[in-house]
């Protein structure tokens, strides 16, 4: 499914023209230069061929990567509005801009380990994305805060997935952002080739995924699915990645089902 700015629902591409609750000058410089950067164009295409061509698992290359920033940056606006604390950059001695720019950079970068292999990937990406981050920050920071931005998008990259415990805001919002990609068009590729797991199937079932301003919490996150093989997405995925990401309090998860020729298991869910 395609994210573009002409999609009706809020709060799904990070528009940089917008006005935001966060200093936006210099992501928006970043953004620019990385969008036009041939080794990153690389690596996105090129991480796709062990998870998609090989092991026919959902899609992590370039549409991913860029669903994820999006999701991330407008998680972060919302977030920055609802004034929640962010302290990785802060406990850096970083700029409050900074933050935004940890946070578009790793979303970047978390899967580019998938070019060594799918399993454990975010511990391959480290080292790779190192090295991506090693010629860009410096062009934007001085030595000392170019080690300390490339501290804190490392571990934002290696607490995406589950099994490391993101110790930063910024790195909790890089870990839920990732689980906010779960449209049936991310499993596009791996159904039309015959595959049927959970997580294809499941994704099938997702038709849309928007983020707002909640009554209760700072970010509502809707989700809207067309059958109960969704719930595997919102629950089994979503749920799993906003559990010790530091968000819990933060974030609320509506699921609804939208289907209306079919007798519905599942009509609603709430997290």
């Amino acid at each position: 499914m395609s994210d573009s700015a002409a999609d009706e629902a809020p709060r799904r591409v990070y528009a940089p023209d917008d006005d935001h609750a966060f200093p936006d000058e210099k992501l928006n410089a970043i953004l620019e230069y990385i969008k036009t950067d041939e080794e990153i164009a690389a690596y996105l295409e090129a991480q796709n061929v062990n998870a998609v061509d090989r092991m026919r698992y959902n899609d992590h290359g370039t549409k991913h990567i860029e669903i994820v920033r999006n999701r991330a940056l407008c998680l972060y606006d919302l977030l920055k509005q609802g004034t929640v604390d962010f302290n990785g950059a802060r406990q850096q001695g970083l700029e409050e801009e900074d933050e935004s720019v940890i946070i578009a950079l790793a979303a970047t970068l978390h899967d580019v380990g998938h070019v060594v292999h799918r399993d454990s990937h975010a511990y391959y990406s480290i080292p790779l994305a190192a090295d991506i981050l090693d010629r860009i920050l410096p062009e934007f920071y001085d030595v000392v805060d170019t080690v300390r931005m490339k501290g804190e998008v490392l571990h934002a990259i290696l607490c995406h997935h589950r099994s490391e415990t993101p110790l930063t805001t910024e790195a909790g919002v890089i870990r839920v952002a990732d689980a906010l990609d779960m449209e049936h068009g991310r499993s596009r590729i791996p159904y039309e080739h015959g595959g049927r797991g959970i997580n294809t199937l499941s994704s099938q079932a997702i038709s849309r995924v928007s983020l707002q301003e909640g009554d209760t919490t700072p970010v509502m996150v809707e989700i809207e699915m067309t059958n109960a093989a969704g719930v595997y997405q919102v629950d089994n995925l979503l749920k799993a990645k906003l559990e010790d990401s530091g968000l819990e309090d933060q974030i609320r998860i509506v699921a609804l089902n939208t289907n209306e020729n079919r007798e519905q298991l599942v009509e609603r869910i709430e997290l």
